[in-house]
């Protein structure tokens, strides 16, 4: 499958995060052509700040594969990830993070730090940015505007 058509299953469960009153951020770890994990925002239902789909994810994956590195995978995410996120990505020993929408305001891969990439880190991550951006910023703004609205 193409970075497009894995960025639509994190669409989906984006998509699932909304349906609970929660930000619409949708995650999928794929290894060897197989999604691993998948998860969506869960800290309005769960009540925990911590759980983000890009956490929510990794720990799935490190329970599937039955260890916390996951070399070999790829986190596909639909907003760039936080601070939290994006360390838990190196930490994790991932291959790859492939995102779609930027995030101005908290991204840590790229926007306001490179977490991923820093060369002071003992793992580097490889960053794919702007996959079906549009769509994964539109998912975003619709849900913020449904809010303001009421």
């Amino acid at each position: 499958m193409t970075h497009e058509q894995w960025m639509g299953e994190a669409l989906a469960e984006a998509r699932a995060a909304e349906r609970h009153g929660d930000v619409p951020i949708g995650a999928v770890v794929v290894a060897d052509g197989v999604v691993v994990a998948r998860a969506h925002n869960r800290r309005e239902v769960d009540g925990d700040p911590t759980a983000h789909a890009e956490i929510l994810a990794l720990r799935e994956a490190a329970r599937a594969r039955g260890h916390w590195r996951l070399t070999g995978a790829t986190l596909y995410v639909t907003l760039e990830p936080c601070a939290m996120c994006a360390g838990a990505l190196v930490l994790a020993r991932l291959d790859r993070v492939v995102f779609g929408a930027d995030d101005p305001k908290a991204g840590a891969v790229g926007a306001l730090w490179d977490i991923p990439r820093d060369p002071r880190l003992n793992h580097r991550v490889e960053v794919v940015r702007g996959v079906e951006a549009e769509r994964c910023a539109g998912l975003l703004r619709d849900f913020f505007a449904a809010r303001r609205s009421r």
